[in-house]
Parts: structure tokens; sequence; C-alpha cells
């Protein structure tokens, strides 16, 4: 089964932008849509059709971040999505030895903080909550995680 690919909405009144250019980039964002789709209280949704400027702290320059996911509940309420593993929300330990992976996961720890901090930004202007997924959180929403 691939990572990544083409997803197909099968509920285009609930999808607010081009249903036919929806991309998962990974099984567990496969498998968020497939929940918002089939979930009654979802009345509409769409994945990478918000785009938040922001200036990155890795080389301060503007930068453009996709949200994975927004989404509305019947109740009115509406949320952007970040989907990560729960290892990618928190600062990468350092070693003994400054490794190159070390520097890898820190610049991308440091510009997840960036993305994350003018979505916050966003959020509060607009009158949505930013959330950041894990697997531990599509399982408490009964979320098939799958490896």
């Amino acid at each position: 089964m691939a990572y990544k690919g083409k997803y197909k909405v099968k509920n285009k009144k609930k999808y607010v932008g081009d249903p036919d250019k929806v991309v998962y980039r990974s099984l567990w964002e496969r498998q968020v849509f497939k929940w918002l789709e089939n979930n009654p209280d979802v009345i509409e949704w769409n994945s990478e059709e918000i785009v938040i400027p922001y200036i990155c702290a890795t080389d301060k320059k503007r930068h453009r971040y996709f949200i994975d996911i927004y989404f509305k509940l019947a109740n009115g309420k509406r949320y952007l999505v970040e989907i990560k593993p729960d290892r990618e929300t928190k600062p990468p330990k350092t070693p003994k030895k400054r490794t190159k992976r070390f520097i890898t996961e820190s610049l991308t720890y440091a510009k997840n903080q960036s993305k994350w901090h003018a979505a916050r930004e966003f959020a509060m202007d607009n009158n949505v909550e930013f959330q950041i997924w894990t697997e531990n959180t599509l399982k408490s929403l009964n979320i098939k995680v799958l490896a």
C-alpha cells in the first residue's frame, strides 16, 4: 500500500475546494480523510486548501504553510489540523555527539514550531481552533492507525 497518493473524495458535497486534487502524504492522513467523510458531525472539510504565510526560524525567510486539514462540525466549530508523529512534536534528544541526524531533526523541529506559531495566530484571528493530531489523537478518535 502506498504511503502517498491521490485520495478519491466520495462525498463531494462536504469537500470545500477541488475534490479532484486531494492528496494524502501519509496513511494517517488518508485514514483521517475517510473519518471526515464518514463522520455525520463533519459538515465540511478540505486538505491543503488553506495556506498560511510564516517566517521560518531557521532561515528568517517567508514561506507558505499548507495546513493538512480544515473541517467544520455541525455545531459550528471549525478546526485546522496538522497530522504528525508524536515524536516530531517534541524537541529531539541531544546526543552525546552532534550527529547529522540530530541537526536535521533540530532544524525540522524549529521549522515546525515556526509553522505552528503562525497557524495558532491565524486560528485566533479567524475563530478557528488549531490542533496537532498524533497517532495518540487518532486512536482516541477511533481512527484506525495503520503501520
